[in-house]
């Protein structure tokens, strides 16, 4: 009886991930592994994803670099953040949600705004009366790769602090005593305890960051250049402008991979939140 209750409030899950998750999981997997004009069979899709990995490592490399930009970023907030008082904590945790609030592709316009030739930053340049060409910016800060990996690193921080808070607040502070009573100065009590132990959180946190980072497109396209192009860019030009949906769904699948490469890096590393203390 208690199973069939189960299966029965388990019911609307089950068909909720089938017709939004597994369903186009294989529409996808049936588009990577046919021909775009026969629709029949063939690994010409998977064997055409080499001309396309300069983009492919230039997605994971620019994501890496974020996604480490974000925890050194990320790690003093949520270690502050975790040591506050209560209230100082919900003040703090509304701030970092606070971005998320706002949509996705206005955050990013606004640091176009900032960044371009005739932005803000570029405009404050000139009045200050640094030199310029004529018609040239001062500094030339957008559609290159640093300009993109911003728009990743403001984006998709918070990804990366809430874990890092949600970990570091279950540290329990009696190991840190601990470690004080024998002998150990703050830097070996962070290396030695409380690092080890919010290992967990920075698995998670990277993940969090890396995944959404390394299939975006809107940020590239807007913050980049054609030397900045991700495989996102491509996907979605292969899906939008019609050129190739088979070749679009084997670079989506290929994504699919990496992304659960990660997924089982997380579940197999972080998944003790007890981690492990060394003194």
């Amino acid at each position: 009886m208690r199973k069939n209750k189960s299966l029965l409030l388990s019911g609307p899950y089950i068909l909720w991930m089938l017709a939004f998750t597994l369903i186009p999981l294989c529409v996808v997997l049936y588009y990577a592994l046919t021909d775009v004009e026969t629709g029949k069979f063939t690994l010409d899709n998977m064997q055409q994803l080499v001309q396309y990995l300069p983009a492919f490592w230039r997605s994971i490399l620019y994501s890496l670099i974020a996604a480490v930009i974000c925890l050194v970023i990320g790690y003093p907030v949520a270690y502050y953040m975790a040591h506050c008082g209560p209230v100082a904590q919900k003040f703090l945790y509304m701030l970092v949600m606070l971005p998320m609030c706002m949509s996705f592709l206005l955050r990013t316009l606004a640091w176009v705004g900032i960044l371009q030739d005739t932005g803000i930053i570029n405009t404050l340049l000139i009045k200050l009366g640094f030199p310029h060409e004529p018609g040239e910016p001062v500094i030339n800060l957008i559609r290159t790769p640093g300009a993109v990996i911003l728009g990743m690193v403001y984006n998709y921080l918070p990804y990366m602090i809430l874990p890092l808070y949600s970990v570091i607040c279950k540290i329990d502070n009696r190991l840190v005593e601990a470690a004080e009573d024998l002998g150990c100065n703050g830097r070996k009590v962070f290396s030695k305890v409380i690092l080890p132990l919010s290992m967990p959180g920075i698995l998670t946190g990277m993940t969090m960051v890396f995944v959404p980072a390394v299939s975006t497109f809107y940020i590239s396209n807007k913050m980049g250049s054609t030397e900045t192009i991700l495989i996102g860019d491509i996907i979605e030009r292969m899906f939008k402008q019609g050129d190739n949906a088979n070749m679009g769904a084997a670079l989506s699948l290929l994504l699919m991979v990496l992304v659960f490469v990660c997924t089982g890096i997380i579940n197999r590393f972080g998944g003790d939140e007890e981690g492990s203390v060394i003194v």
